[in-house]
């Protein structure tokens, strides 16, 4: 019997090929593709910035890219992986023996790390240059950043390391001061919802903007987990994304209540708030959502009160219909 293709989650599925794949980092990947253009890569690289932002994406990019043996003029053109080539397709399925990923959470130690020592001097297999991705970097053992520290002074030529935190702060000054510094900027809640939008499209999926606008926001911006969220709503019904599935999936208190504490709020009419605050921890919703819901609504009335321009912006976020309810609650305080 044949057996059926296995399930790919969408964050491994969508997940950046090519730089010009990249959303909301392109200060980064501009200059990586300007250092392969000049032929000016560095030995050593560290990126930081919070979860799901591209930083191990971009990386495996950056080593398809220094490694691509494609040199027909569309790559030369915009110095980006071509994808096609043996080495790249190494690269994308895990299979390459000259691009190492190492987890610096499970692999924290001086050992490892004496072992990697030994590994450098080993030319490359097939590529021009080795590449070593450390994720996680901060979570190394002091021992262990001291036996990495001299590697990183004097790396043989073919080395490229390229380190990952999302912890900048926990990495010794004589690490960071060694390599070449990208930090990643968070998402915006409008980028996310246009990722999940244009999966959505290409996947067939059926969205509502209040599925788009809960899932923009709570992933805090992070592509990763607004996709692994998308992914879990879907194993309920394969092509369909609404606002109410992803509500009850996530606890998370619909806009009506949020509205009526808010309502309560502007009246200064305690009882009436706490009846609302009743009502989110009866239904067994999460509180910490509610809050943070709350507080969002107020961060938008607030803008529109002051800097009035900036509807368009709020309405890319959130959708027409919410605007004009903020609005018409806003309205209500004049």
């Amino acid at each position: 019997m044949p057996e059926k293709d296995s399930h790919i989650v969408l964050y491994r599925k969508y997940r950046p090929r090519n730089f010009s794949e990249v959303i909301g980092q392109e200060h980064i990947t501009e200059i990586l593709k300007n250092a392969i253009k000049l032929n000016r890569i560095n030995h050593a690289y560290l990126f930081s910035g919070s979860r799901g932002t591209g930083k191990t994406s971009v990386a495996r990019i950056f080593a398809k890219a220094i490694n691509c043996g494609d040199s027909g003029a569309g790559k030369i053109a915009a110095f980006e992986p071509c994808n096609k080539c043996a080495i790249c397709e190494e690269i994308d399925s895990g299979r390459s023996f000259d691009l190492m990923e190492i987890d610096a959470a499970s692999n924290r130690g001086i050992d490892e790390i004496r072992a990697l020592r030994e590994a450098v001097r080993l030319h490359p297999l097939r590529a021009r240059n080795k590449v070593y991705i450390i994720d996680e970097a901060h979570m190394l053992t002091k021992e262990a950043f001291n036996a990495l520290l001299k590697t990183l002074e004097e790396p043989p030529a073919h080395v490229v390391f390229i380190l990952a935190t999302t912890e900048f702060e926990k990495l010794p000054e004589t690490i960071v001061s060694r390599l070449q510094h990208f930090k990643f900027r968070k998402p915006s809640e409008y980028m996310i919802k246009k990722s999940l939008e244009n999966i959505a499209k290409k996947e067939k999926i059926l969205i509502d903007d209040e599925a788009l606008n809960i899932l923009s926001f709570f992933a805090d911006g992070s592509f990763r987990d607004a996709h692994g969220m998308a992914d879990q709503i879907l194993s309920l019904n394969e092509k369909k994304l609404m606002g109410e599935s992803v509500r009850n999936f996530f606890g998370v208190p619909s806009g009506v209540l949020v509205r009526e504490f808010l309502s309560s709020l502007f009246e200064k009419n305690a009882e009436n708030a706490f009846k609302t605050i009743n009502k989110v921890y009866n239904q067994g919703l999460d509180m910490k959502m509610f809050l943070k819901l709350i507080l969002r609504n107020l961060r938008f009335m607030l803008i529109l009160n002051l800097a009035p321009d900036m509807e368009k912006d709020i309405e890319d976020i959130i959708g027409k219909e919410q605007l004009d309810i903020l609005k018409a609650e806003k309205g209500k305080q004049t």
